[in-house]
C-alpha cells in the first residue's frame, strides 16, 4: 500500500447516526456540520416559521413535518478528518433504506434521550447493526433537560440491547444545572461557561469549553456544596464495577463508549466528536466472491447502496449512491460492472450535503459518491477496477403494509408504472403482481407506513400523477423456496395470497403471524424467507 493511500485511509470515517424519533437526531447532525464548519447557521427544525429548515432534510415533505424520511449523505473535513456521514431516516415509519444505509458505515452513533432511554425503533436498529457486526457509539442526549440518572441509562442499555457499555464521560448536573463532563480518561471536567443558563436570552449558546481538574473547579465555585465528593463516588463505583476501555472490543462490536451531552446547546458536542473519530474505524474491507475486498486494493471499487430519483425535480435528475470500498477513484476512469458485463465510465462524481453537490477529481476508500444514474444502475451493483467480483448482496427486508395502486386517472397509468419501476429501483417501495397474472393491479408493500404518504406525495409532485391506494388485509410476506410450492393450490388454504416480486420468485402475502406459523406447519418442505437478496433486482 502506498503512503498516500495509507493517509487517505486514515483520516478518513464514515459513520451512520440511529435513534428512535425525537431523540434530536436531525439537531446533532446539523450542529456535527457546523462544527466541521460545513454550514455556518444551524438549520434548526425547531425554526419552520423561520423558513429556516435542516440541512440534510431535502424532500418537500420532510420540511413540511418537519421529520426525515430519506436518507442523506453529508460530507465535512474536522481537525484533519475527512467525515462521511450517512443521515438516516429518524422517523418511526422508517423504511429498509435505514437498513441498507447502514450497510456502508463502518460505525454507528446510537442516539438516546437522556428522559426516554432505549426506545422501540432504537432497538431495531441496533439489532441491524449487530448483525452487521457494526462497531456503536452510545451517545445521550439533551441533558440540558431534567432525566433519568445516568446509571440508570447504562445500566439499561446494557440489559435491553445486551452490550457492555464504558463511560468516556460522566454528566456534571443535569437540565439547568448541567455544566460540563468529568473526562474518565483525562481525569479532568471539560466545563462549559459559567452561567450560560442565566446569561444567554433565548439566542444560540456558546460553544466554549475549557478543561480544568476538579480542585480548580472547586477553587472557581464551580462545584456545589458535595459534588465533588459524589462525582468521585460514582467515577469509583464506575471504575471498580465498570466494563475496562478495550479498543478491540469496541472495534468487535462488544463494547459501546458511552458519552453524555447536549445536542441543541452543544454542550458535550465537541469532546464527543474529538473521542469518536479517534476511537472509530477507518474505512473496513467487504465480503465479495473472490473474499475479502481490503481497502488497500490498488484497483478502485465500490457499490451502489442508494438511489435517489428527482432529488432536483426541476431537472428529474437520479443519483447513485456509490461506497467506495478500495482503490482511488479518478474522474472519468473506467469500471466494470459484473451485473451488466460490460465496462462503464464514471465521469462528474459528486460529494454531498443533503442537496447541494461538490463536483470531485478524485475519492478514497470510506468515501461516498452520487453519480448521475441514466437508469441502468441497481441497489447492490459493484463496480470493479482490474476485476470482475460481487460484494454481499444487500437485502430486500419482508415488508408489514400492503396496498393495492391504481391510477386515480386512467390516462395517467404510464406515469403510474414508471413511477411505481423507479421507486422500487429506489428501494423505497417494493413491487409486486399476482402470481403469472401480470401487472393488472400491482402490489405495494412497505417496511414503514409513512412510506405510503411518501408514495402518494412523490407519485404526484414528481410523475404527475395522483394514485389511488386499496388496502389489503396483509401484515407478513415471506419468499418461498421449495420445488413442490404450488400456488394454486396452496392459495386455497386461506388467509394468504401468493405474488411474485419483479424478478419473478414466489412470495405469500400472509393475514397475520398465526396465518404464517399455520402454513410453517403444514408445509415442512417449503422455506419460508422473511428478506430476499437485491442481487437479481
Amino acid at each position: 500500500m502506498s503512503a498516500e493511500m495509507e493517509q487517505h485511509i486514515a483520516r478518513r470515517r464514515t459513520f451512520a447516526i440511529i435513534s428512535h424519533p425525537d431523540a434530536g437526531k436531525t439537531t446533532l447532525t446539523e450542529k456535527l456540520l457546523l462544527l466541521g464548519g460545513a454550514i455556518h447557521l444551524a438549520g434548526s427544525i425547531k425554526a419552520r416559521k423561520a423558513k429556516k429548515f435542516a440541512t440534510s432534510d431535502w424532500m418537500e415533505l420532510e420540511r413540511e413535518r418537519g421529520i426525515s424520511v430519506t436518507s442523506s449523505v453529508l460530507q465535512f473535513s474536522y481537525r484533519g478528518f475527512a467525515v462521511n456521514l450517512l443521515d438516516t431516516p429518524g422517523h418511526q415509519d422508517f423504511s429498509e433504506d435505514t437498513y441498507r444505509t447502514l450497510s456502508a458505515a463502518d460505525a454507528a452513533v446510537m442516539l438516546l434521550d437522556a428522559a426516554k432511554g432505549v426506545e422501540p425503533q432504537t432497538i431495531k436498529l441496533f439489532q441491524v447493526c449487530k448483525l452487521r457486526g457494526i462497531p456503536v457509539f452510545t451517545f445521550v442526549n439533551k441533558l440540558d433537560r431534567y432525566g433519568r440518572p445516568p446509571l440508570e441509562l447504562m445500566d439499561e442499555v446494557e440489559k435491553v440491547l445486551g452490550i457492555a457499555c464504558c463511560p468516556m464521560n460522566w454528566p456534571l448536573g443535569s437540565g439547568p444545572e448541567f455544566r460540563g463532563v468529568y473526562d474518565m480518561r483525562q481525569k479532568n471536567l471539560i466545563v462549559f461557561r459559567d452561567n450560560i443558563f442565566r446569561d444567554n436570552k433565548g439566542g444560540e449558546p456558546p460553544i466554549g469549553e475549557r478543561a480544568v481538574s476538579l480542585e480548580e473547579a472547586e477553587g472557581e465555585g464551580l462545584l456545589c456544596e458535595g459534588e465533588r465528593d459524589s462525582l468521585l463516588e460514582e467515577v469509583a463505583l464506575l471504575e471498580g464495577g465498570g466494563e475496562l476501555f478495550s479498543a478491540q472490543a469496541v472495534r468487535e462490536a462488544k463494547l459501546s463508549p458511552l458519552y453524555f451531552g447536549s445536542a441543541m446547546t452543544q454542550f458535550g458536542l465537541r469532546p464527543f466528536l474529538d473521542s469518536f473519530l479517534e476511537l472509530a474505524p477507518a474505512p473496513t474491507g467487504r465480503h465479495s466472491t473472490q473474499g475479502w475486498i481490503e481497502p488497500s486494493r490498488e484497483g478502485f471499487s465500490g457499490f451502489v447502496f442508494k438511489i435517489q430519483a428527482n432529488m432536483d425535480p426541476s431537472h428529474r435528475d437520479r443519483m447513485a449512491f456509490v461506497r467506495v470500498v478500495s482503490g482511488k477513484y479518478e474522474k472519468g476512469m473506467q469500471v466494470f460492472c459484473p451485473r451488466l458485463q460490460k465496462e462503464i465510465r464514471l465521469a462528474n462524481p459528486s460529494q454531498l450535503l443533503a442537496q447541494e453537490r461538490t463536483a470531485v477529481e478524485e475519492a478514497w476508500p470510506g468515501d461516498v459518491l452520487g453519480f448521475y444514474d441514466p437508469g441502468i444502475w441497481h441497489i447492490g451493483d459493484a463496480l470493479v477496477e482490474g476485476g470482475d467480483f460481487s460484494f454481499e448482496e444487500l437485502p430486500r427486508f419482508s415488508p408489514e403494509h400492503f396496498v393495492g395502486v391504481r391510477a386515480q386517472n386512467p390516462l395517467r397509468r404510464k406515469q403510474v408504472e414508471k413511477g411505481l419501476e423507479q421507486l422500487s429501483e429506489e428501494g423505497t417501495v417494493q413491487v409486486f403482481e399476482r402470481w403469472r397474472m401480470g401487472m393488472k393491479d400491482p402490489i405495494v408493500g412497505v417496511v414503514g407506513e409513512l412510506q405510503l404518504e411518501v408514495l402518494k406525495f412523490r407519485m404526484q409532485h414528481e410523475y404527475g400523477a395522483d394514485i389511488v391506494l386499496e388496502r389489503l388485509n396483509f401484515s407478513r410476506a415471506r419468499w418461498v423456496v421449495g420445488e413442490k410450492f404450488e400456488p394454486s393450490v396452496f392459495d386455497w388454504e386461506g388467509n394468504r395470497q401468493t405474488v411474485q416480486d419483479r424478478a419473478g420468485r414466489p412470495l405469500v402475502l400472509f393475514r397475520d403471524e398465526w396465518a404464517l406459523e399455520h402454513a410453517q406447519n403444514q408445509h415442512p418442505e417449503l422455506v419460508f424467507l422473511p428478506h430476499a437478496p437485491m442481487g437479481a433486482l
